[in-house]
């Protein structure tokens, strides 16, 4: 039988075991997912680092608080299937690729900076292992895996759909893709964006830019607070269609600039244009009230129009 001290100490035991599985399986806050994707002949071959503390309900082998990294490999693949390859689909054409193969698994640093290019992550997955005897806390570790897909050609037109929003509360997907004989093209998504065509067409690519630009007016406070300024004192059409028309030929002048690389690229120039935008906001305010001439609107606009369409730019960039 227990003692009252006895019994203490097995209950303050048990809190700590719970507690410990309770936040094993804590759902991350901000994951990252990194990845590169390039066809080559008759395969497809995906690399991606993911956190390996993303990965709950898979039973990593420790010793202590720590991997056990020479008994790390089956459940780095079980990890890599169930988490990463179940989270992501690829289309050649408009056909769904096969379940991929696992080539190779790695346990990373966090610090590890390999994955700055395809060749070096590449090069990492496929080289040298960390020492067994390396002291890694199981959710401190990058797990990194190297998958291949079977496709017809590497000349096809890709699809991908990523669905990795599990692995985390807000999780944000990086990938590179290095199509045959092309250069490389960045995405970046949020969450799940559905499907993203990696060999988009114009008007495909043009649709994608519209809803960006749609859900970044949205989310940003500075732009709707402009704009509500903007168009307080007209009750009229006519003017009001001048003022949007002023303000999106401004846009459109500044995307073209920022595209070309014609725009200033110091270190100095994204914090003067946020700046500028909250002066916008302000002054837009401030004529409200003491009055101003709505007739001439439209050219404080088509000026504010440029320095939002930069802070829209380093967006879209």
């Amino acid at each position: 039988m227990f003692t009252r001290n006895g019994r203490v100490a097995a209950a303050f035991g048990l809190v700590l075991v719970l507690s410990s599985r309770a936040a094993a399986h804590d759902i991350p806050n901000d994951v990252t997912v990194r990845a590169f994707l390039r066809p080559e002949g008759q395969r497809l071959r995906l690399v991606v680092r993911a956190p390996l503390g993303a990965m709950r309900d898979v039973e990593f082998p420790r010793r202590g608080a720590f991997l056990d990294l020479a008994r790390v490999d089956p459940s780095l693949r079980s990890a890599a299937l169930l988490w990463i390859a179940d989270g992501i689909a690829l289309y050649e054409g408009g056909a769904r690729l096969p379940n991929p193969r696992v080539v190779e698994t790695r346990v990373s640093l966090e610090s590890d900076r390999s994955f700055a290019s395809y060749e070096e992550a590449l090069a990492h997955v496929t080289g040298p292992r960390l020492p067994d005897d390396t002291l890694l806390p199981w959710n401190q570790g990058m797990l990194d895996v190297s998958f291949e897909y079977p496709i017809q050609s590497e000349r096809s037109d890709f699809s991908i759909r990523p669905e990795l929003a599990r692995l985390g509360l807000r999780v944000v997907t990086v990938l590179r893709f290095l199509p045959a004989g092309g250069a490389v093209r960045a995405f970046e998504f949020t969450g799940d964006p559905g499907l993203v065509r990696l060999d988009p067409r114009w008007h495909q690519a043009a649709l994608r830019f519209v809803r960006l630009g749609f859900f970044h007016i949205l989310e940003g406070t500075d732009h709707l607070l402009f704009l509500f300024c903007l168009v307080i004192p007209f009750r009229r059409l006519r003017p009001l269609v001048a003022i949007v028309t002023s303000f999106t030929v401004a846009h459109s002048i500044t995307l073209i600039a920022s595209a070309r690389d014609l725009g200033p690229d110091a270190l100095w120039f994204p914090p003067l244009i946020e700046t500028l935008i909250a002066v916008s906001i302000v002054y837009m305010a401030l004529e409200n009230i003491v009055g101003s001439n709505v007739g001439r609107r439209w050219i404080i606009t088509f000026a504010f129009g440029l320095v939002h369409g930069f802070g829209f730019s380093f967006a879209c960039r």
